[in-house]
């Protein structure tokens, strides 16, 4: 009986040894998993931590400059043509002096235009200092102081800026002024003719010196009188003088 009891009591013991076991294994294991939790999930935490700090935001990509295409610089336009219409005036002075003395149909003569001639716009075609060409047509003196000269002029040419234009105008005013030769051989002639021939009529009427001498005189003096009425009497236009061409067809000048 007594045996009995002991091996009871050792059998308690021992459950209770192997149960204490248990306890000690399952709180071991526990304890385990809890370490290896902690290891684990620390990294998790620490990097929550860091998270915790907002993140910078990706910069957007910058767009590539555009290439700008090359910018044409504009081509000046040419400028128009300068023309005059048909009617224009062209006011000039003579260059040198033109005289019905010297002058003969062929002769070139020139002037310089006197002030700018402009278009319908104000644009300046002709300007002050160009020069006019052409050439004299009829150069006629008076044959008496009643009676009147002629001098005539035909244009042909301008020259603007160095380059010559022919023109189709007409000389349609100059000063001129009416200049008598003086003296010449033909009009000694005119008055030694009359001196002898009224010296020869003063002797046959007068049969004698004196009659030759008054009639002499008078021969003379009427050689004289027809002398001046039959002197020439040149036309001139002076140098400097006013010569106005007239245009008679459009005249188109190129820009300088």
């Amino acid at each position: 009986m007594i045996s009995l009891q002991k091996h009871g009591w050792l059998v308690v013991v021992l459950a209770g040894a192997a149960l204490a076991a248990c306890v000690q294994g399952e709180q071991q294991s526990q304890s385990a998993d809890s370490t290896a939790r902690n290891l684990t999930l620390a990294p998790t935490e620490s990097t929550a931590a860091l998270k915790d700090v907002p993140a910078r935001a990706t910069e957007a990509a910058k767009p590539a400059p555009e290439k700008k295409a090359p910018v044409k610089k504009p081509v000046a336009a040419k400028p128009a043509p300068l023309m005059l219409a048909a009617g224009a005036r062209v006011p000039a002075t003579a260059n040198d002096t033109i005289s019905t003395r010297s002058a003969k149909a062929g002769d070139p003569f020139t002037a310089t235009v006197s002030q700018d001639v402009k278009d319908a716009t104000g644009r300046v075609v002709i300007p002050a200092g160009a020069t006019v060409s052409g050439t004299i047509t009829a150069a006629e003196p008076a044959p008496n102081p009643n009676s009147t000269g002629r001098i005539d002029l035909s244009v042909t040419s301008v020259t603007v800026h160095g380059r010559s234009y022919a023109i189709d105008a007409s000389v349609v005013a100059m000063d001129t002024i009416m200049k008598g030769r003086g003296v010449t051989k033909a009009d000694a002639a005119k008055v030694a003719g009359g001196a002898a021939a009224g010296a020869i009529i003063g002797k046959l009427l007068g049969k004698n010196t004196k009659g030759a001498v008054i009639g002499g005189a008078a021969g003379a003096a009427a050689g004289a009188a027809a002398a001046r009425a039959s002197r020439d009497i040149d036309v001139v236009i002076p140098k400097g003088a006013g010569i106005t061409v007239k245009l008679n067809a459009p005249l188109t000048v190129k820009t300088a």
